[in-house]
């Protein structure tokens, strides 16, 4: 997708907090600003929706919830009598039906970045599993 160069102004102590930002997190200004701005405009358009650090870099994830490749993994697609049961929805899950639909709705326009989390996810579990199957007894296997 084509770049636009935008100029903005804004007051000294908004810049002077963006660039302390910016040195903490080793990202140039205008790097951190295009990202903020993207992700305000996704929490603009589902609320609900916030950005966090991780070992994994920012990810998308429920205001008090887990990330949403979380809840897709487990709930990828809406039941509509989930509303009428929601104890029952969730089982040992901590979700509840308005954080999953909040998550379906942030997946249903960005199903590729949360489909290559829950596909890494899957993978190091992959790895992990494969790693302490090895190291168990030959009887064990």
């Amino acid at each position: 997708m084509p770049s636009r160069h935008v100029s903005l102004r804004m007051d000294q102590d908004a810049y002077e907090r963006l660039a302390a930002e910016s040195r903490r997190n080793r990202e140039p200004v205008s790097q951190l600003a295009k990202r903020l701005i993207e992700e305000g405009l996704r929490m603009a358009a589902h609320p609900g929706i916030v950005f966090r650090d991780g070992p994994t870099g920012r990810r998308a994830g429920l205001a008090d919830g887990p990330d949403v490749w979380e809840v897709i993994s487990v709930f990828p697609e809406w039941d509509p009598s989930w509303d009428l049961r929601s104890s029952e929805t969730v089982g040992a899950t901590s979700v509840v039906p308005f954080q999953i639909r909040i998550a379906q709705h942030y997946y249903a326009e960005y199903p590729e970045e949360i489909d290559e989390r829950v596909r890494r996810n899957q993978e190091a579990w992959d790895r992990g599993y494969a790693e302490w199957l090895a190291k168990q007894p030959a009887q064990a296997k």
